[in-house]
């Protein structure tokens, strides 16, 4: 039986720059795994040892890598929100590392949309219905943190 190769995106050597010369054949798993944790790409590319370009030229051009992507940042997004809302109900050790709420909320807020349209498709609801709760939690974090602000 014949194998069905997928078609791979050709990276130029300009885009390897600053590569690890064996890179992982499965580094798209391991990117977007990184991705999903850190919401960041850079982060996620210096994890999997490539060029952030890579990743960015490989999205651009496999449609399926794009979708994976896309999820992976909304899974970043949720455990974003959720940490940030533990944080703000538990509050923080003094004598822990100290984390930065509000860039937390503003990177949640300028993100809305995206999750809005997220939820709208898991909930088969209108993205006006999502961002509405969206905006509800947010304002509710905001308040935990005016709130833990004055104790």
């Amino acid at each position: 039986m014949a194998r069905t190769s997928r078609n791979r995106t050709k990276i130029k050597p300009e885009l390897k720059t600053g590569e690890k010369s064996n890179l992982n054949r499965h580094w798209r798993t391991l990117f977007l795994d990184c991705l999903a944790e850190t919401s960041n790409v850079s982060e996620a590319a210096r994890r999997t040892g490539i060029n952030p370009s890579r990743a960015y030229k490989v999205r651009r051009e496999e449609a399926e890598f794009a979708r994976q992507w896309h999820r992976a940042l909304v899974e970043g997004y949720e455990h974003l929100e959720l940490e940030l809302l533990a944080r703000l109900r538990a509050g923080e050790a003094k004598d822990g590392p100290r984390r930065d709420n509000a860039s937390a909320l503003r990177l949640l807020a300028l993100h809305r949309d995206t999750m809005a349209r997220e939820h709208a498709r898991r909930r088969n609801t209108d993205a006006a219905t999502a961002r509405a709760i969206i905006d509800a939690k947010l304002e509710e974090l905001r308040q935990r943190r005016r709130q833990l602000g004055r104790s």
